[in-house]
């Protein structure tokens, strides 16, 4: 009896680790797309800044780096004033909680995009562009994933912003925006496949000689 005991005991803190662990790891990957949404908009908008500018690559990246700073932290701070904190209180909880898989994310993106030749000079009308682009944000999002597992698994990172989530808000904070990362990761991936596909049409449609050329550059 007291061996069924124990065996039943010794499962039941299997199965519950086995819980915690899976739930860890769900949060990691709701935390990651959520810190991958503000990073994609920020990279794709400072490389479309920079080529457009016809800036170098450092100009770039540090443009893109900046603003994907900018939009995670935005987007991760708009909760947090929706369910009551002020916005000094939020920051310095965004902060704590955002900096490291950011920063993970954007040196891991950046370091693909310089790898892949002719990714950063491509242009936005090029499929290599948006192809490159595609590839860097997924090698970055498995990058950022074990770091915000870690995180988690110690009370850090995302964990830090649970417990403010799903607040009833009050007054006029409910007119704050309410982006939920499943829509955000959807209109990011369907904005760069958009930017592919009239990328493609646009290499179909050019004549010959300046397909070649551009291939050349």
């Amino acid at each position: 009896m007291e061996h069924q005991t124990t065996h039943h005991t010794e499962h039941q803190v299997a199965h519950g680790e086995h819980h915690d662990m899976g739930s860890t790891n769900a949060m990691a990957i709701s935390a990651t797309l959520h810190c991958l949404t503000g990073c994609a908009i920020g990279e794709i908008l400072g490389l479309m800044i920079g080529t457009a500018l016809g800036l170098g690559n450092l100009a770039t990246i540090a443009i893109a780096v900046g603003l994907a700073f900018l939009f995670g932290y935005a987007l991760s701070t708009l909760p947090l004033l929706r369910a009551g904190l002020g916005l000094g209180a939020a920051l310095s909880v965004v902060l704590a909680a955002d900096t490291l898989s950011i920063a993970t994310m954007e040196l891991v993106d950046n370091l693909v995009m310089a790898a892949i030749p002719g990714a950063m000079e491509a242009g936005l009308v090029n499929p290599v562009f948006w192809l490159s682009m595609m590839l860097a944000l997924t090698v970055a999002f498995f990058a950022a994933w074990p770091v915000n597992r870690y995180l988690l698994a110690r009370g850090k990172g995302h964990a830090l912003t649970h417990e403010f989530h799903g607040a009833e808000p009050e007054g006029a904070r409910r007119f704050i925006p309410d982006l939920a990362t499943s829509t955000l990761v959807a209109a990011i991936v369907a904005f760069m496949l958009g930017g592919l596909v009239v990328s493609i049409a646009d290499e179909l449609e050019a004549p010959p000689e300046t397909s070649h050329a551009a291939a050349t550059r």
